[in-house]
């Protein structure tokens, strides 16, 4: 299973940070390259614990769904998600948001595992997981520049 954690020191307050990481709105706006797009589930706004949401986007040049569902949140502390269909054999990413007196900090903690045993596991090392991180930070930019706009 590969592992990316990331961590994103963000000048604005939590609750503001924690709603933008979870706007399905503004996901859309981060992944332009993919033209991923919210189809199924909860297609805009701010998605809940419970919700599911199916994404379609192209990825390595191939059209892709994938949906997921918020398993667990704590406003405005955390939420995860995870993969119900799609082309991981298992993904789990994990927000976590704290305050540190004007900053909030953001970190992903997101596990994947790509499918067909040995060969799933070379293309992680060699491409997937940098492809995926370069995909967070992305997104990670966008909600960063956003909540900084409206502190």
């Amino acid at each position: 299973m590969a592992i990316i954690r990331l961590q994103t020191t963000i000048q604005a307050d939590i609750r503001n940070v924690f709603d933008l990481a979870r706007d399905i709105d503004l996901h859309q706006k981060s992944t332009f390259r993919t033209g991923e797009k919210a189809v199924a589930g909860r297609t805009a706004g701010l998605i809940e614990q419970g919700e599911t949401v199916t994404w379609k986007a192209k990825h390595l040049g191939i059209v892709q769904t994938l949906t997921t569902q918020i398993i667990s949140m704590h406003k405005p502390y955390h939420f995860t998600d995870i993969m119900l269909k799609g082309a991981f054999k298992s993904m789990k990413h994990q927000h976590l948001f704290r305050q540190e007196d004007r900053y909030t900090v953001m970190t992903d903690i997101f596990e994947f595992e790509s499918p067909f045993g040995i060969i799933g596991k070379i293309f992680n090392a060699i491409f997937l997981r940098n492809y995926m991180k370069q995909f967070l930070l992305e997104r990670n930019r966008m909600i960063k520049s956003a909540a900084e706009a409206d502190f």
